[in-house]
């Protein structure tokens, strides 16, 4: 046996000790946000945030983020809902949420200005140094305000393309002191926004619950209803078709109200092809959340959707995600249920919901798919995977 070269020993691992450090170095670093990267002056995209091949998205062309085809979602003229055109309009709303999972809201009443300004004040937030954005991280899930980056920045294996502000909106008046005060208009702005957005909810879901024929009780329980807000900032890639801004996922509440700028990368799943979801000036996105997915017991359904990024522009959206209050149980209406339709999902509530996201990783509809009820001739199983 030859001699052990105990020098060759020593720069092995003194090497594998530099690389420790360094990956170690860049883990801090990448756990600051793409927006930081990006004002290193990154030129590449870093391991880090590389999906998988058979995750990553097809980008037609260099510095494009929109698929080969686009959808035009289903329009809600809200107005319609206040004239002899309800009807129409509620059946129209139906077959979205059937169909689609996603529709489009114009005619809202929401001032052009309360959107203009939160897109304005939104892009300042993030354009300021990191030492402020700094300020307001946590990973502490409950927490007012919460920074952070990724998707869920301890458990994703791989991280996304994105940054975001995490604003809890209720009871308002309690969180707002919470808030960021810079940019110095930031909390009038963004409570404003908040305002707005609760009332658009109630709006939606008073006409969703009559649509589903179901009692307008349940409609008492969202005026102390959860509501979060999600400021996402999307920064330009360098390798867009490496990565995404979002994996693909579904949205746990009731509605899911978002607020896109004019830069596209909301992706639907339609029909089992990733479809590019357009801006439309001053309109709203609606999804279908898994709650609303388990009140309709399955008549409405949550979809998967994700968020592709670009090489040319920085993308900002706002998501208002709305539920009914966090202790409150949601299960399927009692009108939904009966022996031709038996109860398809377990009650739930946000402590679970919490529970399970910090125990995994969570993707895709991971979570709904552990609240379906399984029914054999003999038995039924709660909680198994689909």
């Amino acid at each position: 046996m030859g001699a052990i070269d105990v020098a060759a020993i020593a720069k092995s691992e003194g090497e594998s000790m530099v690389k420790r450090e360094e990956e170690r170095m860049g883990e801090a670093e990448y756990m600051k946000g793409v927006r930081h990267l990006c004002d290193t002056g990154v030129t590449k995209v870093p391991n880090r945030y590389i999906l998988p091949a058979p995750d990553r998205p097809h980008i037609v062309r260099c510095g494009d983020s929109t698929n080969s085809h686009n959808l035009k979602l289903p329009i809600i003229d809200l107005s319609l809902l206040h004239t002899p055109k309800r009807a129409m309009a509620l059946e129209a709303l139906s077959m979205a949420c059937k169909e689609y999972g996603f529709f489009q809201v114009v005619n809202h009443g929401i001032p052009s200005e309360v959107i203009e300004d939160m897109i304005d004040v939104s892009k300042r937030f993030f354009g300021m140094p990191y030492d402020e954005r700094e300020k307001y991280m946590s990973s502490d899930l409950r927490s007012p305000v919460r920074y952070g980056t990724s998707f869920n920045q301890i458990k994703d294996r791989v991280f996304c393309w994105r940054d975001f502000l995490k604003l809890s909106c209720q009871p308002l008046e309690s969180v707002l002191p919470f808030w960021p005060s810079s940019p110095a208009d930031m909390r009038e702005k963004t409570s404003a926004y908040a305002n707005g957005m609760k009332s658009l909810f109630k709006e939606l879901m008073s006409a969703i619950l009559e649509s589903l024929g179901v009692s307008m009780n349940a409609l008492s329980e969202f005026d102390d209803g959860s509501h979060l807000m999600v400021v996402n900032c999307f920064p330009p890639c360098p390798e867009p078709n490496l990565t995404l801004g979002m994996p693909p996922h579904s949205d746990y509440g009731f509605l899911t109200l978002l607020l896109q700028d004019q830069v596209a990368g909301l992706q639907v799943q339609y029909k089992d092809e990733w479809v590019t979801i357009d801006p439309v000036p001053g309109a709203f996105v609606v999804n279908i959340g898994d709650h609303l997915e388990i009140f309709s017991n399955g008549i409405y359904k949550s979809i998967l959707h994700r968020v592709l990024v670009n090489s040319l522009q920085n993308r900002i959206s706002i998501a208002s995600l709305h539920s009914m209050p966090v202790e409150k149980v949601i299960s399927p209406a009692a009108e939904l249920v009966s022996e031709s339709s038996p109860k398809r999902y377990m009650d739930t509530d946000f402590t679970t919901f919490l529970k399970y996201i910090s125990s995994t990783e969570f993707k895709k509809k991971n979570f709904l798919e552990s609240r379906k009820l399984t029914r054999t001739m003999d038995q039924t199983t709660e909680g198994q995977l689909f």
